[in-house]
């Protein structure tokens, strides 16, 4: 690969993990060109079992926050993409070949909606309780899982990752998030973002 290229690396347990020799670094196209703009660390087996790891590790400090905490942590990454949105835009639309003003005007901004709205949800994460027949009680409990996946397709590359992560981190849940290699330019930053916070 090109060394003039920028190397986008996998962030795990707070920080940007260094490949090693025998990493496979996989070329980020440009649709609307055709030309390789970037490489991306393919994540290894050895890698993946890192970051279930770290987010098993970070699971029950990340749970015990509560959801008001966890709701101004989701605000915090909304304002953050949003004070960078022409960033966030073009990125998009240099990994899909949609247009700028798409990426501008619907995208990232959806994305920022999904933070804000699964914000308010972690501030307002109730349980059900209903009587059931007879002397029965049916009722909810919800509580974060620990760690959980969350996959993302290549079509929306933020709105959907943010459509999977937000709900995820509202409920208190460590994530491990696996972005499309085809559109990972949108992750990158998100990755940059959660350093930055």
């Amino acid at each position: 690969m090109n060394a003039d290229l920028p190397l986008w690396r996998s962030y795990i347990d707070g920080g940007f993990v260094a490949p090693d020799r025998a990493a496979t670094l996989l070329p980020v196209h440009q649709p609307a060109t055709g030309a390789i703009y970037a490489q991306l660390q393919q994540a290894e087996s050895a890698q993946v079992d890192q970051a279930v790891a770290a987010a098993r590790r970070a699971g029950p400090d990340w749970a015990a926050l509560g959801g008001p905490a966890r709701a101004q942590w989701l605000r915090r990454l909304a304002d953050h993409i949003e004070a960078r949105l022409e960033i966030f835009a073009e990125a998009e639309c240099r990994d899909t070949g949609k247009p700028l003003r798409l990426a501008r005007e619907v995208d990232i901004p959806r994305a920022v909606a999904n933070f804000r709205f699964f914000a308010s949800q972690a501030e307002l994460f109730a349980s059900e309780c209903h009587s059931g027949a007879g002397a029965g009680l049916n009722y909810s409990l919800r509580q974060p899982l620990g760690a959980v996946a969350c996959i993302s397709p290549w079509n929306l590359p933020l709105y959907l990752f943010s459509w999977k992560i937000a709900p995820a981190l509202a409920a208190g849940n460590a994530v491990v998030a696996k972005p499309s290699e085809v559109t990972p330019a949108t992750a990158q930053l998100l990755a940059e973002a959660l350093q930055a916070l």
